[in-house]
């Protein structure tokens, strides 16, 4: 990472938490490249909408972020932080 890059980064840091996420979101999305699938997409937002609905009924049962990073860098094999 250039020095450009690290002031970038630097600035983001200090977004509050919706603004980084939103900054991230479309750093993403940039490099995706393609065209967008509207079948997926579709499907995708389906299955958020039943996920979120399976939340609000109460029949899933949900974990901290801190839990659920612990787990996921565990899976992934990376060192505990």
């Amino acid at each position: 990472m250039d020095m450009t890059s690290r002031e970038l980064l630097r600035e983001a840091l200090l977004l509050p938490p919706e603004a980084r996420a939103a900054l991230a979101a479309e750093l993403i999305e940039s490099l995706d490249g393609g065209e967008t699938d509207e079948g997926v997409e579709a499907a995708w937002a389906t299955e958020i909408r039943r996920r979120l609905a399976d939340v609000d009924a109460g029949t899933t049962k949900t974990i901290p972020w801190e839990e659920f990073r612990r787990r996921i860098m565990t899976a992934a094999g990376a060192p505990p932080r």
